[in-house]
This record gives C-alpha cells, sequence and structure tokens, in this order.
C-alpha cells in the first residue's frame, strides 16, 4: 500500500500541530515494515524539519519518499480549498491513503483520504483567531466533512465537537491521543 502524508505543517517547527505530525510520521515509518511512504512538504519560505531529514536518511529506508513543493499557504487554500482542484495525485503519484492535516484538503482522483482534526476553536472561540485563518479553515474543513473518510481527533472533547459543530457521524470519527 502507498501512503501520503501531507507534512507541510513542519516548517511550524515547535508547534504542536508540527509535533505531532512529525512523531506520528516517524513512528509509522519505524514501525510499519510493508507499507510505502510519499511524502508530501509544501511551503515557500520554509524547509523541512532538520530533524525528519536526518531521521528519514537514518531510517535509510527506500520506502520511503519526500516530495517538496515551493507553494506558499495561500496557494493550495486558493487551489484545493477554494477551488477544490488538482488533485494530490498530480503532486504525489498514486497513493492507496493521504493524510492531511490542519491547513488544506485537496481533492483527490481515488485515494481515500483521512484528516486529523485538532479543535474546532474557529467555532467556538472565533474572536481568538485571526479572520483569515477562520476563513480558510472553514473553507478545508466544508471537504472534510464531504471528503474524508476518516477522521482523527485529538481528544473525546474534538470528537464530540466534531460530531456537534460538524455533523460527522460518529462512525468516521476516532480518538487517537497525541504522543508526548
Amino acid at each position: 500500500m502507498r501512503i501520503g502524508i501531507d507534512i507541510s505543517q513542519a516548517s511550524y517547527e515547535g508547534s504542536g500541530v508540527s509535533n505531532f505530525i512529525l512523531n506520528l510520521v516517524r513512528s509509522m515509518i519505524r514501525q510499519d515494515k510493508s507499507n510505502e511512504y510519499v511524502l508530501f512538504f509544501s511551503s515557500l519560505r520554509g524547509r523541512v524539519n532538520k530533524t525528519l531529514s536526518r531521521d528519514l536518511k537514518d531510517l535509510g529506508s527506500p520506502r520511503v519518499k519526500l516530495v517538496s513543493y515551493p507553494f506558499p499557504p495561500s496557494v493550495l487554500d486558493l487551489f484545493w480549498n477554494k477551488l477544490h482542484i488538482l488533485p494530490l495525485e498530480f503532486f504525489v503519484g498514486d497513493v492507496d491513503i493521504f493524510l492531511t492535516s490542519d491547513w488544506t484538503e485537496p481533492p483527490s482522483i481515488k485515494a481515500k483520504k483521512i484528516t486529523i482534526l485538532y479543535d474546532l476553536i474557529i467555532y467556538k472561540n472565533p474572536e481568538e483567531t485571526d479572520k483569515k485563518i477562520i476563513q480558510t479553515q472553514k473553507r478545508r474543513l466544508k471537504w472534510v466533512k464531504k471528503e474524508s473518510k476518516l477522521v482523527i481527533c485529538i481528544s473525546e472533547s474534538t470528537k464530540e465537537d466534531a460530531k456537534k459543530i460538524l455533523g460527522i457521524e460518529n462512525e468516521r470519527l476516532r480518538v487517537v491521543y497525541p504522543g508526548i
């Protein structure tokens, strides 16, 4: 199986979202010895986290491929969240599963999509969030609700919010707690 993962948030080194996705990727690659991984990274100014780059080299696995594009988040928001064009397969090739997280929700040709949901602060406390972030997240979450086969929530509270606020069915929601 080929698993694609958007690791673009790794450019925000030290943030909770960056730490979560990087630790998840490291653990998956170390424990899973049979699947192939395509790691998608896009940032205009950022670069792949140095630690992850070292980990990938240390793992020395031909099963892991890093695909990087110099697109700012605003470009992918336009193509993927607003227009919902340019399927993820155009960038990463054919994958069976694609894991998204945090900022953009690409369309897919045939990949099953899974997304990570950290919180719904944009709905619960919008006054604490920049208006641009609120708009981007609402566009993204519209596609998550419509297209994601599975939504990983980082807590039971987030899972309950996903049901109540977004109307996502319980069968599509799973809780995976962040590691330390």
